[in-house]
């Protein structure tokens, strides 16, 4: 049995509250339409990658904790898919299609597959591979290999051409969703944490760090993010129903 390791749910805590703060401003700007510039322009999606960043390569060093792992990624893609179907009946504005539970679920599932294979790659080699890959791939969506505003080579447009495509990263003509996260280039970063985690397997000292850090408020919050996710935007709507002449 796993030892409890408090600095992952702390963290966890702690970057599930940023996403609803993170959430609570785009309901302002894109169902309100209220006007928040900092918030879309680059400060705003800084923020918002940080957020997807932190859980994402937390989501693959936490892979390795995990006991029924199968489960949980059946889990997480049924959860992802309610979202979808709530998003499309009651928020088409903000449907969310393959967005991050989505993601994580089919993540732990290639994980699931290929983790034989992935143990016998040298997990410092694996750490520099799936960065370079992630960097690489980050644009695709878009059309184009780079990372960012780096743009190196273009993707032909026969790769995009359906919900198999979309689901993979290469988006069909008209897709739309406000939460979208295919596999590639997300999958790189999740095996940078897969990779992160063997890495400091047998190294006490991170460990040790994430062992002792408590905070008891945010741990609670950490340990149960899937559903307080389900939650979060929900609660948002009824708060904002509340507030007079929003």
């Amino acid at each position: 049995m796993h030892k409890r390791y408090y600095g992952l749910d702390l963290i966890r805590g702690l970057t599930f509250f940023s996403m609803v703060l993170y959430h609570a401003l785009w309901d302002l700007v894109v169902l309100y339409d209220k006007k928040i510039n900092w918030y879309t322009s680059a400060p705003g999606y800084v923020w918002q990658q940080s957020i997807c960043y932190t859980f994402i390569i937390l989501s693959g060093f936490c892979w390795c904790f995990g006991h029924r792992k199968r489960n949980r990624s059946l889990l997480l893609l049924a959860a992802g898919g309610l979202i979808t179907v709530v998003t499309t009946l009651f928020v088409p504005e903000g449907k969310i299609v393959f967005g991050i539970l989505t993601f994580l679920g089919a993540a732990a599932l290639c994980l699931n597959l290929t983790e034989k294979l992935l143990r016998k790659c040298p997990a410092g080699f694996g750490m520099i591979l799936s960065v370079l890959l992630f960097m690489v791939t980050r644009n695709v969506n878009t059309g184009t290999l780079g990372y960012e505003s780096l743009h190196f080579l273009m993707v032909p447009r026969g790769f995009y051409r359906n919900w198999l495509t979309t689901f993979l990263g290469f988006p069909g003509a008209g897709f739309v969703s406000a939460d979208y996260f295919s596999l590639i280039p997300w999958l790189f970063l999740y095996l940078f944490g897969y990779f992160l985690y063997r890495f400091s397997e047998g190294k006490g000292k991170l460990f040790g760090i994430l062992e002792k850090s408590r905070c008891k408020f945010f741990e609670k919050t950490g340990r149960h993010t899937l559903v307080l996710y389900l939650l979060h935007q929900p609660l948002l709507y009824g708060v904002f129903c509340l507030i007079p002449g929003l």
